[in-house]
């Protein structure tokens, strides 16, 4: 009897990627954390985009680099498997799974932070509560919000950042200010301390850049394609990132705000009134609400995997509810998300990027390896592109990860350090290869 073998269809394209990467930054994120930024800047929110950017590129350049050497999907734990070593594979991947485990918690702090600002009168950690049971009730039952209504919700978004751009412009023109200028890069009161340290805030809305690695095998030519696209992810996204920044600082210039974490409200009401003000907070929150219900699912289903696969205790992990869901996961999730009762948007995100900065850096590091060894087997690569590029990511990435807030390196560290323990009892004291952990 012959065996059929099932395979993805190669049918994307470059601009299909570069879509699907945008859509999956969600742009809107640079305005939910404009106020942040531009406190940690000192009035230079656009400077710490540039400077992330920057960094994203470097890096993205390393994941093409890998995406063309294995063209199969993949993300920064198979990479860093596959060209250092797989023990190392294993600690990168446990990095990442605290994105995974906070990143929801960010998002509903944002969200929550928002409606406060909105309706005083309803404390923060009540509005905290409802994102985090009515997005842990969904998830438990298995509701999935349907592939049309989150393309609506993308419109939306982009509608909605079309009318701040446009509505700030015209503001910008009708104001007293100096207009258009360079203050939001360099000014008096500002300085490369202050902006590198926002960079280390900013990039966390560069997180997922990444994710289209994912869609490699659906990919037509994707030793060419992926590379270009992940690229063009990074340098559109960033521009965008840098572009409304740069005019949310020319509306409001410096970096006294009443509350850091819904600044992009008050603006939105400065340059638009409570008209725009209503639409700009309903699309915010929707966005978080979409972003928390897709960040819970994945944080859940990602610890189900690991415990089905030994690398978490099964018994907890590794079942499915009578909804065939991982519903204890949920649960798991929606605890950590208590956190930001206690927490600020800009430590809350500093925790989700140190993760991301060890992947990040790994995967830099893991080019170089490859190259490194490419050529002991006679194979002749680009030294730019395969060794001084990719240090260059290295280096940036490390250097941002020591400006993230001390709490979250605290965390990030003890995290690493539980990591090392659970590979040491999986791996029977480090002497077997690490059970082999499902995409992170």
């Amino acid at each position: 009897m012959s065996q059929e073998t099932f395979q993805l269809k190669r049918t994307l394209k470059t601009k299909a990627l570069v879509l699907f990467g945008l859509a999956y930054l969600t742009p809107m994120v640079v305005l939910s954390i404009f106020g942040v930024i531009s406190v940690a800047t000192h009035g230079a929110a656009p400077a710490a985009y540039l400077v992330a950017m920057i960094a994203m590129l470097f890096t993205a350049h390393s994941y093409g680099r890998m995406a063309k050497a294995y063209p199969v999907s993949g993300s920064a734990y198979t990479y860093v498997r596959k060209t250092i070593q797989p023990h190392a594979g294993f600690m990168v991947g446990w990095a990442v799974l605290l994105d995974y485990l906070f990143l929801p918690m960010v998002i509903w702090l944002i969200g929550a932070s928002y409606l406060g600002a909105q309706f005083p009168a309803v404390p923060k950690p009540v509005w905290i509560l409802l994102f985090i049971g009515l997005t842990s009730v969904l998830n438990i039952v298995g509701i999935q919000v349907a592939e049309r209504a989150n393309t609506l919700l993308m419109a939306f978004q982009g509608l909605v950042i079309f009318f701040f751009a446009l509505l700030s412009i015209r503001f910008i023109f009708q104001s007293d200010a100096t207009g258009f200028n360079l203050d939001p890069f360099i000014n008096d009161q500002s300085g490369p301390g202050f902006v590198v340290a926002g960079a280390a805030i900013a990039a966390y809305s560069f997180l997922g850049f990444d994710a289209v690695t994912t869609l490699t095998e659906e990919t037509l030519e994707p030793e060419k394609r992926m590379p270009r696209a992940i690229f063009l992810i990074a340098l559109i996204g960033g521009l965008i990132f840098i572009a409304l920044a740069y005019l949310a600082q020319l509306v409001h210039p410096g970096y006294q705000f009443q509350d850091p974490d819904s600044a992009a409200m008050d603006l939105a009401l400065k340059i638009g009134g409570t008209a725009f003000g209503a639409v700009f907070l309903a699309g915010l929150v929707l966005a978080q609400f979409a972003s928390g219900i897709a960040a819970q699912a994945s944080a859940s289903r990602l610890l189900y995997a690991m415990g089905r696969d030994g690398v978490l205790p099964k018994k907890i992990f590794g079942r499915l509810s009578r909804f065939s869901t991982p519903a204890i996961n949920v649960v798991i999730s929606g605890a950590v998300g208590l956190i930001a009762i206690v927490m600020s948007v800009s430590t809350s995100t500093s925790f989700v990027n140190f993760g991301g900065f060890v992947a990040f850096a790994s995967v830099n590091l893991g080019v170089i390896f490859y190259f490194f060894r490419q050529r002991q087997q006679g194979t002749k690569l680009n030294v730019f592109s395969y060794a001084i590029a990719p240090t260059i990511g290295a280096v940036v990435c490390i250097g941002l990860l020591t400006q993230l807030d001390g709490h979250a390196k605290t965390i990030g560290v003890i995290w690493l350090g539980i990591g090392v323990a659970v590979l040491a009892v999986v791996t029977k004291g480090f002497k077997r290869q690490p059970p082999e952990m499902s995409e992170v």
